[in-house]
């Protein structure tokens, strides 16, 4: 059988859950300019949609709106991760996004704190999730805290651990062009199962849920690009978090350069509030900005230093960033362990893509 060219993932999405997405997006895009409110009335009565001053678009004909809350993907809890869950927080135990959603899918994770915040965290989260750093305040952001945790999964005897931001709002799982809320750990342990199967899988990761439109025909996953804020990483990577700025990046590119691979994952996703838009974390202390000093092009320089090969400063968006070009890292191809047979049929891990609308809990694909 011949796949064509959006079809290269297939022969690695074995045994893995069900993943179909068709193209949605828009035939044709035209924008169009009204004169006057007379106008947009005009115009909002000849295609039968009413339009707003907060209208951004709209689609001819009307589309159907998707009631994406009543959609979930429910698993079963004994389906775990394999690998220990860190996520490392600061100043955030009043937010605390990433650890309530994980608790809310009984999935079970480590925080890491530094000393002094121990009792606001403790008054609200089980201390025997707790782990409490040997030192605070280094004004090195969260690097050491990163290295602490990758020994502390060496010692403990895993061969990989994840490794989360705190302001993971929630995790879905994309299927039939439709975003389910995911209330099952099994997501974490398809990508362990997944990254396993390698010799050569340095890092693995979700998505930004931000970043895959729904719409949008896109494979279950990317192979050798950035892996941030969710992350799971090979323990026995000769590497360790580095610099102060764009550690998840410059991580990335040290794994890829060495030939290793690194797999994103569009099936699963990760809801995330945006770094610069939360109290805590690095936001005072790495990001600041002002007359005399511009973070974000310090950042983009700062990896550009770290890697000229790869990088260079752009402006984009209306600030400084990073580009880096992650094709010359397509031949960067995963190896299979050696005696490892891959079952063919889809396997769901547990999980049931489900509409709580719906009298039957089950979705029906037609």
């Amino acid at each position: 059988m011949t796949l064509g060219l959006d079809e290269w993932w297939k022969p690695y999405w074995k045994s893995m859950p069900e993943f179909v997405q068709e193209d949605l997006s828009p035939w044709r895009t035209v924008e169009v300019r009204f004169k006057d409110d007379k106008a947009i009335r005009d115009f909002s009565n000849k295609i039968g949609q009413k339009i707003t001053k907060d209208t951004k678009f709209v689609w001819h004909p009307k589309s159907e709106q998707a009631n994406l809350l009543s959609k979930c993907c429910k698993g079963s809890s004994v389906i775990s991760p394999r690998y220990p869950i860190y996520i490392i927080s600061k100043g955030r135990w009043e937010s605390r996004q990433t650890s309530k959603y994980l608790e809310k899918i009984l999935v079970p994770y480590h925080i890491v704190i530094e000393p002094q915040e121990y009792d606001n965290y403790a008054s609200v989260i089980d201390p025997n999730k707790i782990l409490m750093l040997p030192f605070s305040n280094l004004g090195r952001g969260s690097i050491p805290a990163r290295n602490w945790i990758w020994m502390h999964s060496v010692k403990t005897g895993f061969k990989r651990h994840w490794i989360l931001d705190d302001n993971i709002l929630e995790f879905y799982r994309l299927n039939r062009n439709i975003k389910y809320r995911v209330n099952s750990g099994a997501i974490f342990r398809v990508i362990e199962d997944f990254a396993d199967r390698y010799e050569n899988m340095g890092l693995a990761g979700m998505q930004y849920e931000l970043l895959c439109p729904r719409k949008v025909k896109v494979a279950p996953f990317y192979l050798n690009t950035r892996i941030y804020s969710c992350i799971l990483i090979d323990n026995s990577l000769p590497f360790r978090w580095r610099g102060k700025y764009n550690e998840d990046t410059d991580l990335s590119l040290r794994c890829l350069k060495s030939g290793k691979c690194t797999v994103l994952f569009n099936a699963f996703l990760a809801n995330k509030t945006a770094t610069m838009r939360m109290k805590g974390g690095n936001t005072d202390e790495l990001y600041k900005q002002d007359d005399k000093f511009d973070g974000r092009l310090e950042m983009a320089e700062s990896l550009t230093r770290q890697h000229p090969d790869y990088c260079r400063v752009i402006w984009k968006w209306g600030r400084w960033q990073h580009h880096v070009d992650y094709k010359r890292f397509k031949y960067n191809f995963p190896i299979l362990k050696s005696g490892i047979i891959i079952p063919e049929e889809i396997n769901e891990y547990g999980m049931e893509l489900i509409d709580l609308n719906q009298k039957s809990s089950r979705i029906a694909y037609e």
